[in-house]
């Protein structure tokens, strides 16, 4: 078995976290894992990708252009400007609310998220757009995307284990104050679907 998760976004949204909680549902299914970040040069608002590959054949932790089982969105921009490592059968899961990158608020450039959504509706077949801020809104702190985000993954039906893998993993690799909001949070992310 061979399943590739590419994450993106930016900092400060909880990315790696996420990364380390899919990890661990993996390892926790069975499954041998690799995984590997590139942090922007800001630790807030710089782009974060987090690569996720799951198998036994893996060699790299990166995972090539077109090979993607899976990639979850926390930005759009940062979505589609990943998009490309998607493979074509691959699924996607998008936040589809905008984090302005300060380059567009140092000029005039526009930042508009519906062009966005539309080159990853064209580059992606199977997928789900989500306003995670809202739904992490509801469980009490926005912070909680990435577990909103991870809980209409796993709804989805788009992971190679199970929700309670991941609720496992939450409860093993989030601080103890955090662990009952976070569950919350990806719940309200799993009833979305």
């Amino acid at each position: 078995m061979k399943f590739d998760i590419l994450i993106a976004g930016v900092g400060g949204q909880g990315t790696v976290l996420a990364s380390r909680l899919l990890a661990a549902s993996a390892i926790e299914a069975g499954y041998f894992v690799r995984t590997s970040e590139t942090i922007g040069m800001a630790q807030r608002g710089g782009c974060v990708v987090s690569h996720v590959r799951i198998g036994d054949e893996i060699l790299s932790p990166v995972i090539p252009y077109g090979a993607a089982d899976l990639l979850i969105g926390f930005e759009p921009a940062e979505a589609a400007r990943n998009i490309a490592r998607l493979s074509p059968e691959g699924k996607c899961v998008v936040n589809t609310r905008i984090i302005k990158p300060v380059t567009a608020s140092l000029n005039t450039l526009s930042y508009e998220v519906e062009p966005i959504l539309e080159y990853i509706n064209k580059n992606s077949s199977n997928k789900i757009m989500v306003d995670g801020y809202a739904l992490a809104e509801k469980s009490g702190s926005v912070k909680a995307l990435n577990t909103v985000l991870l809980g209409v993954t796993a709804a989805a039906g788009f992971l190679p284990f199970s929700k309670e893998d991941i609720l496992n993993a939450i409860s093993e690799n989030v601080s103890s104050k955090y662990i009952e909001l976070n569950k919350k949070a990806f719940n309200i992310g799993v009833e979305f679907v």
